[in-house]
């Protein structure tokens, strides 16, 4: 079946469009009424698991706004579950790993696992969605970056500054490789399942990217996301979010990916001068610019349009939604985007 809405795919493939298609990243959770409610009865990773609550989620925010891609209920650190890592989810507090990985023995311990056996509940959650959506837009797979799953289970939980994380890579490079690999080697397989399961397309969140230098993000970061990008370009088109790491998208735009992140601290024409101008870019709305009135955002949004320009464009915000941003502000970016006419 044809899409009935396909703009998000032709803007990853460069084609020339009426207008840029919209979505949000985090359009699927906390700011959402009909969101709250769930929350109220299951907590986070039964959401996550269970594949009618989990689709439900991931169509919310198109029967409410519309937007031109649905991206899946998920988290990132799924991944590290199925590697037989315990990830908690505390309430106010965020992930939380009671036994971070911080020696050649533990990563030793961390296995490779099988996807069918681990992570079936995603894809049975894609083929519920799949059947909501009835085609009427495309659905986006997500995983973590490599490093920023590093990060997680290194450091046991979030932090300003993942210094535990550094620390492990720089002091015991061999085992901070061998993870990274592990890592890298279950997510290229969870992916490609996702993508046989019926995503449309994949971004790889690489959120803590920005905590690198630009030649230490190469060595811990970029080499394991281009081995990503590698495997499954030919299968389905590849979104690229690095958070803070605009020094990177130069090189970014030669690897394959069919589109590129941008958070909002880098301007739309700087991301076009670093990406040579020929790649498909996405972003880069401050999050916290939705607290401003609907009339501003609308009038930000245009302006966010005519910079980066209608054509390789797709129009997101640089980070996530955040949890009390008011529904009609949400509404008003949305509705900036599909009325634009340049």
């Amino acid at each position: 079946m044809a899409l009935k809405n396909d703009l998000f795919l032709k803007a990853l493939k460069g084609e020339v469009v009426e207008r840029p298609p919209v979505w949000m990243m985090r359009q699927a959770g906390r700011y959402l009424p009909e969101f709250m409610e769930l929350r109220k009865k299951y907590d986070f990773f039964t959401r996550c698991q269970t594949p009618e609550i989990a689709s439900e989620i991931t169509v919310q925010p198109i029967r409410r706004y519309g937007m031109d891609a649905a991206i899946l209920f998920s988290d990132i650190l799924v991944i590290p579950q199925a590697m037989g890592i315990e990830v908690q989810m505390k309430p106010d507090f965020g992930p939380y790993l009671p036994n971070p990985i911080r020696s050649q023995k533990d990563v030793a311990n961390v296995i490779v696992p099988d996807i069918h056996e681990t992570l079936d509940y995603v894809m049975q959650a894609i083929t519920m969605t799949k059947e909501k959506l009835a085609d009427e837009v495309p659905l986006i797979g997500f995983a973590g970056s490599p490093w920023t799953i590093l990060c997680y289970c290194v450091q046991g939980q979030g932090s300003k500054n993942f210094d535990k994380a550094k620390e492990f890579c720089f002091t015991q490079p061999i085992a901070a490789h061998q993870l990274l690999q592990k890592i890298t080697d279950t997510t290229i397989a969870y992916l490609k399942e996702k993508i046989k399961s019926g995503v449309n397309a994949v971004q790889v969140f690489d959120s803590w990217g920005g905590m690198l230098s630009p030649e230490d993000y190469q060595i811990f970061s970029w080499q394991y996301i281009q081995q990503i990008i590698d495997a499954l370009k030919e299968e389905a088109p590849v979104i690229v979010f690095g958070k803070g790491c605009w020094f990177a998208l130069g090189d970014m735009a030669k690897s394959g990916a069919a589109a590129l992140g941008v958070d909002w601290t880098c301007s739309a024409k700087n991301a076009r001068y670093l990406t040579g101008g020929n790649i498909t870019l996405q972003g880069n709305f401050d999050p916290a610019r939705l607290f401003s009135p609907p009339s501003e955002i609308k009038k930000m949004v245009q302006q966010m349009i005519q910079e980066f320009g209608k054509d390789r464009y797709i129009v997101n915000l640089g980070h996530g939604i955040l949890p009390t941003v008011p529904l009609a502000n949400a509404e008003a970016f949305i509705d900036a985007v599909k009325n634009y006419s340049s």
